[in-house]
C-alpha cells in the first residue's frame, strides 16, 4: 500500500539521527512520506530544525522552547524565536506547553510563564502552536483558553476524551503518535474515537514513541504508515481515506498549500 503521509512532528535534528541524518532523510520520500514538520525544543534546536527544513524541499520546521528545556528562559529569547519564525520555512510555534511527569523538570510557574510568552508571540504572528502536555492538563487548557485567537494542535495527545473534544470546540486539532497501536492504549484510542477525523492529525515524535511492531526502535517518518493504518482501523476507514484526509488536515493547520 502506497500512501502520501505527512508526519506532524519528528525531530531530525536530535542526536539519534547524527549517524545518519541525511540518509534517513532522503529515503523518505521513497516511503511515501510527501511532507514531516520539525519541532524545536530549544533555541539551538529550532535553528537546526529550521536550517534542515531549507535543505529539504519536504521538510517544514517550528520553533519554540520546550518545558523541560525552559530552565534558562530569558524573555529576550523571544527576539531571537521571532527572528527564526520569519524563515519561509517556519510554519509553527513549538515544541510548547507542559510537563508535569518529571519532578527534575523545571518549577511549574517557570514553565508557565514560558508557555504563555511563547503562546502570545504565536498570536503576534498569526502562527499556529504545537503543544506538549504531559500530566499538566488543567494547567494547558487554561492557558489555551487565554489566547482565544491562537489555533493549535496538543501533539502525541494522552488526555481524556473530554479534554479532546473541549479543544475541538476550541477550534483545535488533535495529533495521535504510535501510541496508537500499543496494547495499553485506551486512552488515546477513545480520543481517536472521540475527535471528528477532520480535526485529527498523525504523527510519529521521531526519535521516540516507535510504534508496534517497531516499538523500542529509533522512531522515523516512514513508520507514521503504522499510525494512519492504526487510526484508519479505529475510524472504520481505509488507509487511503485517511492519509487523504490527515494529509489535507496538516496541510491545512499549517498552511502549506503549494
Amino acid at each position: 500500500m502506497s500512501l502520501g503521509l505527512f508526519d506532524t512532528h519528528a525531530h531530525y535534528d536530535a542526536r539519534q539521527f547524527d549517524p545518519d541524518r541525511d540518509e534517513v532523510l532522503s529515503a523518505l520520500p521513497g516511503q511515501g512520506v510527501e511532507l514531516v514538520v520539525d519541532p524545536g525544543c530549544d533555541l539551538p534546536s529550532s535553528a537546526s530544525a529550521t536550517a534542515l527544513a531549507e535543505r529539504y524541499p519536504f521538510l517544514y520546521a517550528a520553533v519554540g522552547v520546550h518545558p523541560e528545556e525552559c530552565a534558562g528562559w530569558q524573555d529576550g529569547y523571544l527576539q531571537e524565536l521571532e527572528a527564526l519564525a520569519r524563515r519561509p520555512k517556519v510554519v509553527a510555534v513549538g515544541e510548547i506547553g507542559l510537563d508535569y511527569y518529571w519532578p527534575e523538570n523545571p518549577p511549574r510557574e517557570l514553565q508557565r510563564h514560558v508557555f504563555q510568552a511563547q503562546m502570545a508571540l504565536a498570536q503576534e504572528l498569526d502562527l499556529p502552536v504545537i503543544v506538549h502536555d504531559r500530566e499538566a492538563h488543567g494547567d494547558c487548557l487554561d492557558i489555551v483558553r487565554r489566547f482565544p485567537k491562537v489555533r493549535g494542535v496538543f501533539h502525541c495527545f494522552s488526555g481524556s476524551a473530554e479534554m479532546a473534544l473541549e479543544l475541538v470546540r476550541l477550534g483545535w486539532m488533535i495529533s495521535f503518535t504510535g501510541v496508537l497501536t500499543y496494547k495499553n492504549a485506551r486512552k488515546a484510542v477513545e480520543a481517536a474515537q472521540a475527535v471528528p477525523l477532520e480535526r485529527i492529525m498523525i504523527e510519529t515524535d521521531s526519535p521516540y514513541m516507535a510504534p508496534v511492531p517497531h516499538r523500542g526502535e529509533r522512531n522515523h517518518s516512514g513508520y507514521v504508515a503504522y499510525v494512519c493504518r492504526r487510526l484508519a482501523e479505529i475510524k472504520g476507514i481505509s488507509a487511503d481515506e485517511c492519509s487523504e484526509v490527515t494529509m489535507a488536515n496538516g496541510r491545512d493547520f499549517f498552511h502549506i498549500l503549494d
